[in-house]
């Protein structure tokens, strides 16, 4: 992070003084101008800032009237914010398998889940990747069922013409510090073209509270801090020359693990057709329960890696009543065991790829990439990447 932090650090100290000036520390002008930037680029009408990624899910579930007892179809293998949001409403996380390759819900177990109770789907946009829109919103708009996005992980993805965040009734994102757009803490966002939606996200953010100290409905307090909207203000111009730069280093993992013949013993990550994938993460897959091996392995080379997920939400203890057993989700189960996520970030160097690489191929036996001399920079990482934030509609 430091890498990143380094080129914009005036632009940052001087954003962080005006606030600082300005004296307005929630929900300020800084808000506002992100809330409008971030809308522009998902491509709505309407962007409204919380305290975390997180709030934003629970935000979205209560704006929606998700009551005790409703059914909420989610995904296992993913981070525990998505369905602890469905829980703290009194609702039902209804759990479903994931698709092995992308590492999101597979739409049609989603289908085969759906009952009277059913009230949302909340597909999650895994590692950088969008779930499979077009099939998810063809199954909720037969049955009138409303799609929450969590798009914590993808922001500047998109599914066909459509960006993450565009394509539900609302999309929850993360500003979390190692997401691809990151706050200096925990700071999240929503968006929708739904006006109604809007206006209901807002009062719930606030305490339910409009006008001051006159309250309509019982909201929570997650309202941005304007020193976060300041400096997501400063990266966002950078985010899309950022996820060029990761798209570059994860073709760059891939031709380097072919060359070693590292494909025929790991499952590396792929992109969809018609998807494009902004690699918050780059998670390959070690079979025969060599993971944890390999990982000791890189970590004495000081490389850091990460296994996102070790357990799945059906597996924890918190949701043990919901009566799902071993085996229940075969692909999330045998995922849990198997993932493991190298360095993916912008500023990551060729050598140290290169270094990545050569411990994957010594732990495995396999040939190392060749030498230095002879592998030049990838073309896609010397290219002029565009810094402006592009509007899609």
């Amino acid at each position: 992070m430091q890498r990143q932090y380094e080129p914009l650090r005036e632009a940052i100290r001087a954003a962080i003084d005006r606030v600082c000036e300005s004296g307005r520390f929630i929900l300020g002008p800084d808000c506002e101008q992100l809330e409008k930037g971030i809308a522009a680029y998902v491509g709505v009408k309407h962007a409204v800032a919380c305290a975390s990624g997180s709030d934003g899910l629970l935000l979205a579930l209560m704006a929606l009237g998700i009551q005790p007892g409703d059914e909420v179809i989610v995904p296992s293998f993913t981070f525990f914010a998505t369905a602890s949001a469905v829980s703290r409403l009194g609702g039902v996380p209804v759990f479903v398998d994931i698709e092995p390759r992308t590492f999101n819900i597979n739409p049609d177990l989603v289908e085969q889940r759906i009952t009277s109770l059913t009230k949302a789907i909340i597909p999650v946009h895994l590692f950088g990747q969008c779930a499979d829109m077009p099939a998810i919103r063809a199954i909720a708009a037969d049955r009138k069922i409303q799609v929450v996005e969590d798009a914590a992980q993808a922001i500047g993805a998109t599914c066909g013409d459509r960006s993450a965040g565009s394509m539900g009734e609302i999309g929850c994102f993360s500003f979390y510090p190692t997401k691809n757009l990151g706050a200096f803490g925990d700071a999240g966002m929503l968006t929708t073209d739904d006006d109604d939606l809007a206006a209901r996200l807002r009062l719930f953010r606030a305490h339910g509270m409009e006008p001051r100290y006159y309250h309509k409905v019982i909201g929570i307090n997650s309202r941005l801090d304007s020193i976060q909207a300041a400096i997501l203000n400063v990266k966002l111009p950078h985010v899309n020359r950022w996820a060029q730069l990761r798209r570059a280093n994860a073709e760059f993992y891939t031709e380097l693990m072919t060359e070693c013949g590292l494909d025929r013993i790991l499952t590396l990550p792929v992109a969809a057709p018609g998807r494009r994938h902004v690699w918050n993460q780059y998670v390959i897959r070690v079979p025969n329960g060599r993971r944890d091996a390999l990982r000791t392995h890189l970590a004495t080379a000081k490389i850091g890696t990460e296994i996102y997920y070790p357990v799945n939400l059906h597996e924890q203890e918190c949701f043990r009543s919901l009566g799902y057993g071993a085996g229940s989700l075969p692909e999330s189960e045998q995922a849990a065991r198997e993932v493991l996520a190298l360095p993916i970030f912008p500023e990551l160097r060729v050598v140290e790829q290169r270094a990545v690489v050569t411990r994957l191929a010594e732990f495995f036996g396999t040939a190392k990439p060749a030498s230095p001399a002879s592998v030049k920079r990838p073309k896609f990482l010397d290219r002029q990447a565009e810094t402006r934030v592009e509007k899609r509609a």
